[in-house]
Formats: C-alpha cells, sequence, structure tokens
C-alpha cells in the first residue's frame, strides 16, 4: 500500500468533513461508503459505538482537527487490514485522466443521498429498484466513447472513489450496450441511468439485468446540459 495515496486520501476525506455543512453526515457517508460499521471503527478506536453514533448524527459538536484525524486513521486502518481496496480505488481515480469527451461529469456527494434525487435532478423514470437505494456521487458518461475506447479495468475506474454511486450513460438509444457492458464489470454501480430515450424506446431486458445484477435503472430524456445542471444541485 503506497503511502501517499493513503495520504491523498486522508486529506481529502478531512477536508470534505472539515469544510461540509454537515459534517456528521459526511463522516457517516465516508464510513458507510469503505462499509465499516459503528461498531467496527469504534473498536478499532477503543471508544463506545456512541462516540461514533452521536459525531454522525450531530449530537456532538462538530470533531476538532484531532479526533478528525483519528477518525480518518481508523477508517484508513480498516480498509489496509482488508487489502486496501477503496485506497487503490482513490489512487486509480487520480491517475486515470479520463478525457472530457468519455466523462461528461464525475462527483462525489458531501452526504449519502437516495436514488430518487439523483432521478429528480436528472427527470428521469425509474424502471428497477436495487436492494440499495443510496449513492454518494455520479459519472456521467458517453456510452459510446466508453464502450468503444475504454478497457474493463478503465471502466471500473469510472466508478470514482465508490461503487454507491450512479452511473448516467449518455447518448443511449435502447440500452442494450451499456447494460451488457455492465454484466462483465464486478462490482456494479447502485443506481444506473440511460440518458436520451424514454421507457417506451429502452431495451426489452434492460430491467430484467438490472434486477439480476441488483441495481436501480432509470432512464431520461432531459437535455444533456440540463441534466448536468440538476446533478449540480445534489449537495
Amino acid at each position: 500500500m503506497t503511502g501517499g495515496a493513503r495520504a491523498d486520501l486522508a486529506e481529502k476525506i478531512a477536508g470534505e468533513v472539515a469544510l461540509s455543512g454537515e459534517p456528521g453526515a459526511t463522516l457517516r457517508k465516508w464510513r458507510t461508503d469503505f462499509d465499516i460499521a459503528q461498531t467496527e471503527l469504534a473498536d478499532h478506536l477503543d471508544v463506545s459505538p456512541s462516540v461514533i453514533s452521536d459525531y454522525e448524527s450531530g449530537r456532538r459538536d462538530n470533531p476538532g482537527i484531532g479526533v478528525l484525524r483519528r477518525l480518518v486513521s481508523g477508517l484508513l486502518d480498516i480498509d489496509e487490514a482488508r487489502g486496501g481496496e477503496h485506497i487503490r480505488q482513490h489512487a486509480r481515480v487520480i491517475s486515470a485522466g479520463f478525457d472530457s469527451d468519455v466523462v461528461h461529469d464525475l462527483r462525489e456527494y458531501t452526504a449519502n443521498v437516495g436514488v430518487e434525487s439523483v432521478y429528480e435532478a436528472t427527470d428521469a423514470v425509474e424502471l428497477a429498484r436495487g436492494s440499495t437505494d443510496t449513492v454518494s456521487g455520479h459519472t456521467v458518461i458517453n456510452s459510446i466513447e466508453a464502450i468503444r475506447r475504454l478497457s474493463s479495468d478503465e471502466f471500473y475506474q469510472l466508478y470514482g472513489q465508490s461503487t454507491n454511486r450512479a452511473l448516467v450513460f449518455t447518448g443511449v438509444t435502447r440500452g442494450e450496450s451499456p447494460l451488457v457492458a455492465l454484466r462483465v464489470v464486478s462490482p456494479t454501480p447502485n443506481a444506473v441511468v440511460l440518458h436520451g430515450i424514454n421507457e417506451d424506446d429502452v431495451w426489452e431486458h434492460a430491467a430484467d439485468l438490472a434486477r439480476i445484477d441488483d441495481f436501480s435503472l432509470a432512464v431520461t430524456d432531459t437535455d444533456l446540459d440540463d441534466l448536468l445542471a440538476g446533478l449540480r444541485t445534489i449537495p
């Protein structure tokens, strides 16, 4: 595990929490992105789980720099002990350097939001619901360029810092190609939005594949500029 990747991610997490209007929610977002239970983090830090809960709920004052450093180090320590998946993924995003004609937008949110927030922002209609109905970021992808130019490893890098996100595919005609492409990528994102079509035009097997791979699926035919503007309203 490279110290640089860990240090970069630690700085990013701490910065997001410190600058957030809801630092507790941002802490909770990162902990859940790392798939770490409150009790596991509390055990690692040798504190009561109620301490973690109080910070995340806002019942305690915003954590000072010393407490924040311990919380972030605890998340990264646990991730490293598990093999460092999230630290490596962050490093991949930093080094990916995707062209703007492939990725229109890639952003992490300050807290987990329901998929309904993404649907509202993009004027999307849901076709299938996965078992996890929250996301903590989005990636907007040119579907044709992504499928034509990216390897499976590069495709996975589009997830940003977590698979707990929505992938929005633009330039879709039926949705068959992106959904088939997702079948070879593991794990899948929590939600997929197909842009450029309405529910009558979508590939007949699209919803079934989403249910099999357990992600939420929606479609929207809103203008691309309006879609990107809508996504920017998500905090």
